[in-house]
């Protein structure tokens, strides 16, 4: 147990005894130590760690702890016992970190951090719908060929733009195979943005100033929270024609990507060890729209994850739903700290 005395103070997590540990009627801990969770170095994973940090100590009566870092250390740890929690496996192409530590018994998926992660591309909805909408009959990525004059490039006047991700990226591979898969790669420039928030700041530009563009994007992300886009159809998913897109050089069929589940994973003896606590985890349930206003929330408010947190708790009732009414107690009696 490597880390189990290293000192962590993730940014927005909370590490303190509970405030009202000395209350008679405060709920009592199963564990006589802290709950230590592996802190993933991303805003929709540290939200989430927020989150249920401060539902375990307020709710549960708990001391928390956490170990930030990359997801595979982190995977490996929680496997080792090093840490009890980490609140985002993405299920669609697990870690082989996670496989392994899983088919082994000494980690368990728990609940759902959310289950419709999703990426694709968006096109402004006021493009798309509603009054004055200029493109109330685009709904697909096959009728973009189409609007090449509505999403015109202003630097190949005939073509129009297409927002890709930056050079290196695994999904401009993606999205490059399917320009052409799709038959718009000679109608399209494949215009590749320097950095990723080169890519948000464009898709947030055509947001504001209610301007035609197309952009491939993912979510849960804080652009997806404040902003209203509208997600193009493409075929469904389907395996195969995915691999056969992939390992073409030029591809005549593509498919959507596939909408990932997300789940929380927890160590197995720490579930055995603390039911109650494996019971809140298993109850959790959150989704991509709720995850991305979070993100959203920070962005607009330079808050923290455990500010979102808070805001989180205060203005919803869903998590209640998660935790018997004491715990609901515990944790809203916290809420102005």
């Amino acid at each position: 147990m490597m880390f189990r005395h290293a000192i962590a103070l993730a940014v927005g997590v909370i590490v303190a005894a509970p405030a009202l540990a000395q209350d008679a009627e405060m709920a009592k801990c199963e564990l006589d130590r802290p709950v230590v969770f592996a802190d993933l170095n991303y805003g929709s994973a540290q939200f989430h760690t927020a989150v249920a940090s401060r539902i375990i100590r307020d709710g549960f009566g708990c001391e928390v702890d956490s170990i930030p870092g990359d997801t595979i250390p982190l995977i490996n740890g929680v496997a080792r016992g090093d840490a009890d929690i980490i609140m985002e496996i993405w299920t669609a192409n697990p870690a082989q970190a996670w496989v392994d530590a899983e088919a082994d018994g000494k980690t368990v998926a728990l609940g759902t951090t959310f289950p419709d992660a999703i990426e694709g591309w968006f096109v402004p909805t006021s493009v798309v719908s509603g009054d004055g909408a200029k493109a109330p009959d685009l709904k697909s990525v096959a009728d973009l060929a189409n609007y090449t004059e509505l999403f015109e490039d202003p630097e190949e006047p005939g073509k129009g733009r297409f927002y890709n991700c930056p050079a290196g990226w695994h999904c401009e591979v993606v999205n490059t195979k399917k320009l052409e898969a799709y038959g718009l790669a000679d109608k399209y420039t494949n215009f590749r943005p320097g950095t990723g928030e080169a890519l948000a700041a464009a898709a947030e530009q055509a947001a504001l100033r209610d301007k035609p563009a197309v952009f491939y994007y993912w979510g849960p992300t804080w652009l997806l929270g404040k902003y209203d886009f509208t997600k193009l159809e493409e075929p469904a998913y389907d395996a195969s024609v995915w691999k056969a897109m992939m390992d073409s050089d030029h591809p005549t069929e593509a498919t959507a990507s596939p909408i990932t589940k997300v789940i929380i994973g927890g160590n197995t003896e720490f579930t055995k060890a603390a039911p109650k606590l494996a019971e809140f985890l298993k109850s959790y349930a959150s989704t991509n729209a709720v995850t991305s206003t979070a993100l959203a929330y920070m962005r607009d408010n330079d808050a923290s994850p455990d500010e979102a947190a808070v805001n989180f708790l205060k203005t919803t009732e869903d998590w209640t739903r998660w935790l018997p009414a004491s715990a609901v107690e515990g944790v809203k009696s916290n809420l102005g700290e």
